[in-house]
């Protein structure tokens, strides 16, 4: 007999490792979060209110998510969150994410970007910076790790790339990430990318510029909406000797023309990719690169103006990170139901 969803991730909860000393201890770590998760999906945004929740919901719904005894009270929330292997938890909560999300065509695509905690900020620390995976279409969150005090976005992806099962996956990053070895990391994992250049990578954006995309076809797209009209417009060529990314099969420039009110902007990019031309013709990897947005606009933005996130309070060791956690599975929880 198949296990419900919700039981199944409170399962899966229960097996994280608790920090706290065991004298004392009320309260199952696993049973914590789920109790939190709940809380969150009602409107919670901080401890007070999550425990302010376990006290409304009653002795029943609070059995079924493990929870003995009564209510919660914030310190001991506080105090966990602070605390808890955020690595593991991120961990537990993508792989039990990714399970649930359905392949489209025999594949999934997924896009690839950071984000910072900026309501974490305080006494002398620094905010965290988050990466995260989300699959388009579904925008369901994959998984999350945290960038390094001392580094960047870019060894943190790879990571947060290592975690994921890739094959047969399609993986959209924006420039920053435009790397030979991140790259290499997804080819090799059975998975392809989709990388954007621009002027940051000045020598590699000025070859690809020099191509004569003026003679090559064109597929162009456009549409209005929210008092604009956006045209797209991409020509693909496969890629030429002198590009180095590994498994790269198609370069593409891509220009993106956008009128409001009778003002005009247009922006040219590049793209290298690892697909080849029957998986990508030029609509499929037009449609990619416009659907990598789903992350700022289904998740970065979700999380600063539907959870708040960027004028929070919680700020003490990891629980900013884990009330992030909370977050997008509470979002993923929502979007696959």
């Amino acid at each position: 007999m198949p296990v419900p969803e919700h039981e199944l991730l409170v399962q899966l909860l229960a097996g994280l490792p608790d920090p706290r000393r065991r004298r004392g201890v009320r309260h199952r770590v696993g049973a914590l979060i789920a109790v939190a998760v709940c809380a969150v999906v009602a409107g919670a945004r901080g401890f007070t209110a999550i425990g302010e929740w376990a006290r409304d919901a009653g002795g029943a719904a609070l059995e079924r998510l493990g929870l003995q005894g009564g209510g919660v009270d914030e310190s001991t929330l506080r105090r966990l969150f602070a605390r808890l292997d955020a690595d593991r938890l991120d961990v537990v909560l993508g792989a039990w994410a990714l399970a649930r999300t359905a392949l489209v065509a025999g594949g999934r695509v997924i896009a690839v970007d950071g984000k910072t905690v900026r309501g974490a900020r305080g006494g002398g620390s620094s905010a965290p910076h988050l990466v995260a995976a989300l699959a388009h279409g579904s925008g369901a969150v994959l998984g999350q790790v945290a960038v390094s005090e001392k580094s960047n976005e870019i060894p943190a992806a790879r990571q947060l790339l290592q975690l994921l099962d890739l094959d047969g996956t399609v993986v959209t990053m924006d420039a920053l990430h435009t790397q030979h070895d991140t790259a290499d990391l997804v080819t090799g994992s059975g998975g392809d990318y989709v990388m954007t250049v621009k002027a940051n990578q000045k020598s590699l954006y000025a070859q690809l510029k020099a191509l004569p995309w003026a003679s090559m076809p064109a597929v162009t797209r456009t549409d209005r909406g929210h008092g604009r009209r956006v045209t797209r417009t991409i020509k693909v060529v496969d890629v030429p000797a002198w590009v180095e990314f590994g498994g790269a099969r198609q370069v593409a420039q891509l220009r993106r023309t956008v009128t409001r009110k009778g003002r005009r902007t247009v922006e040219i990019v590049y793209l290298i990719t690892s697909a080849d031309a029957h998986d990508a013709p030029p609509a499929i990897l037009a449609a990619w690169v416009q659907s990598h947005w789903e992350i700022e606009n289904r998740l970065h933005w979700v999380r600063d103006v539907t959870f708040d996130e960027d004028r929070s309070q919680i700020r003490t060791g990891n629980a900013p990170r884990i009330m992030a956690a909370l977050c997008n599975t509470v979002i993923t929880l929502l979007r696959l139901d």
